[in-house]
């Protein structure tokens, strides 16, 4: 994406605001119309002074008062239009830039697991972040400050050579130097400053991994290395900052230098045309004034232009981000399923992961409303992946999954989810309170339905004892308590989501024998009437499914039931007999 194409697209941002955007087009026009006209006053001003040894008194104060009255207006005028230019882009600014963040927010979400796998989330809040930031900067400076440069260059500036074409020339002669020079070091240092960028993001990404795995580096005494690995990348975006701020350092000073040459020029050329006849002193002053405010505004262009190049890296991230689409696409016509009866079918199923081999391979089976189906194999059988395509995390390559005869693509992912109730392997909790977690599924719970859902999650006792109850923050991913809190949790927030089709990965994995007895008969109480899908290695619950799919390289490789697959003497029969020797393989066997 181009420099132009991108700043094209900054402004394009702003199109519910594009009446605003135009109110201060005209505002920062009349801005630099005022300012135009305040040396062209000065220098007919001076005019008059010269001329007053040949005037009459009355007439020199008469002209005077007359100028100096439109010089009064015009000065208040340019502070009305400045006060107003700066409340409407200030809140522009601020207005758009929280749109662009809840909009980039929203679509990160909306992005499928296919997509988080592979991107540190430090890197998206970083994204996230710097380019809302560098463009709330962009739109405050530019309607601001910078667009009454713009027209008075391409508008105002040519007017100065209906009153001296001559110094009107040195004038244009000046910008079009200042333009050169400043395509010049955007060409040397734009492409270096995408390599500072791509380091910087980098660094947010570095620095969450280790954030986010603190215990580990302090248990593994990784404080020095990560400091280290740290350090290493803010060497590098040094390393590659520096030589951009040299160039633009140069700017500046060329800039200064060239600011002292032209008003010396000015005075030079203006004293040897007026001693022609060609200039009268007020032209020559009003010229000066011209060259004074031009240089000021074109030191600032300098400037605006110096950080949209240090700036093009991160929005041209930001747009990337939004760019990206979803690999499980919602078609235009979905349909919103109501609260579905929970009838699922896969029909033939093929996925692998991309550049990977296939995890499932003409997987078909069904489940009747109701029924519960237990899931077991190895590491890397299907288990998961299978669940994850009934979520609609990942698209099959071939085949289809259907929920009450309708393929899920069809589905909108809203009313999809809405039907589908996880119990995951971790816990997954906010950092918020107990009540807020709890709701995640269902926000319109009331604390009567709340308590029950604890209740039969044995959750209700252990929140009574925490300091602020149900409003106690649990910290992140609930680290103020235990395994087994965090997992009863989990439980209680899918009961009270009371989903038709509900799946229970490892459910019961961090919870003691005691506590898991008690959860179990919360569980059954869960499963009735729903449409179950459990992973599991623990045998108590996969005893009373209705039927077991035993996956084995992506295949069903068996399926019955608990009685009839250990009558049948095959891998689940391995299993069991394994569990009730109490050997250590049970989990290879059967955990994914």
């Amino acid at each position: 994406m181009g420099f132009f194409r991108i700043y094209g697209r900054v402004l394009g941002l702003l199109g519910p605001d594009r009446w605003v955007a135009i109110a201060l087009a005209f505002a920062s026009f009349a801005m630099a119309g005022l300012q135009f006209l305040e040396p062209v006053l000065f220098g007919r001003l001076v005019d008059v002074l010269s001329r007053a040894d040949r005037l009459d008194p009355a007439q020199v104060w008469a002209e005077s008062l007359r100028l100096l009255a439109l010089w009064t207006a015009v000065g208040l005028s340019g502070i009305g239009a400045n006060v107003a230019v700066a409340l409407l882009a200030d809140r522009m600014a601020h207005r758009n830039r929280l749109a662009v963040m809840a909009r980039t927010f929203e679509h990160v979400l909306s992005l499928p697991l296919s997509f988080h796998g592979h991107t540190q989330t430090g890197r998206l809040i970083k994204v996230m972040l710097v380019g809302a930031d560098s463009l709330f900067w962009l739109w405050l400076s530019f309607f601001r400050d910078n667009l009454n440069t713009l027209l008075a260059i391409f508008v105002l500036l040519p007017m100065t050579l209906l009153l001296n074409w001559r110094l009107g020339l040195l004038l244009i002669g000046l910008v079009v130097l200042f333009g050169a020079l400043t395509a010049f070091v955007v060409n040397r240092t734009e492409e270096a400053q995408g390599r500072v960028e791509s380091l910087q993001t980098r660094l947010a990404g570095s620095a969450q991994d280790a954030l986010a795995n603190v215990v580990v580096v302090q248990s593994f005494t990784r404080l020095a290395a990560e400091t280290r690995l740290f350090g290493d990348i803010v060497r590098q975006v040094l390393a590659h900052q520096y030589p951009v701020l040299t160039w633009w350092a140069v700017v500046a000073v060329l800039t200064r230098a060239a600011s002292t040459l032209t008003v010396i020029a000015i005075f030079v050329l203006g004293t040897l045309l007026h001693m022609r006849g060609l200039a009268t002193v007020g032209e020559i002053v009003s010229f000066m004034g011209f060259a004074i405010l031009l240089i000021g505004k074109l030191e600032g262009a300098v400037g605006f232009v110096s950080r949209l190049v240090l700036q093009v890296p991160a929005l041209r991230e930001l747009f990337q981000l939004l760019d990206t689409r979803s690999t499980v696409p919602e078609r235009p016509d979905a349909i919103d399923l109501p609260r579905a009866k929970g009838a699922v079918a896969f029909e033939h199923v093929v996925f692998a992961y991309p550049g990977g081999p296939r995890v499932l391979d003409d997987v078909s089976f069904e489940v009747p409303p109701g029924r519960t189906v237990a899931l077991v194999g190895q590491t890397g059988a299907g288990k998961s992946t299978a669940m994850a395509l009934l979520q609609r995390m990942w698209d099959p390559q071939e085949g289809r999954i259907t929920l009450d005869g309708y393929d899920l693509r069809d589905l909108t992912l809203e009313s999809l989810r809405r039907n589908i109730g996880v119990v995951f392997q971790e816990s997954m909790l906010f950092n918020r309170t107990i009540r807020d977690n709890l709701l995640v599924g269902r926000p319109d719970a009331t604390q009567e339905e709340i308590e029950q859902a604890c209740r039969m999650a044995e959750a209700h006792d252990f929140i009574l004892r925490q300091p602020q109850g149900y409003d106690t923050l649990i910290g992140e991913r609930g680290a103020t308590l235990s395994g087994g809190q965090r997992q009863r949790l989990a439980i209680a927030r899918a009961l009270l989501k009371d989903p038709p089709v509900l799946i229970l990965d490892e459910a019961t994995s961090a919870l003691d024998a005691a506590t898991e007895a008690r959860v179990q008969r919360a569980l059954r109480a869960l499963m009735r009437g729903r449409t179950t899908f459990v992973i599991a290695h623990r045998l108590s619950t996969v005893r009373e499914a209705d039927e077991i799919l035993v996956f084995d390289a992506g295949r069903i490789a068996e399926r019955g039931t608990y009685a009839e697959l250990v009558a049948a003497g095959g891998r689940f029969a391995d299993l069991v007999r394994t569990q009730l020797t109490g050997g250590a393989p049970a989990a290879a066997h059967a955990a994914e």
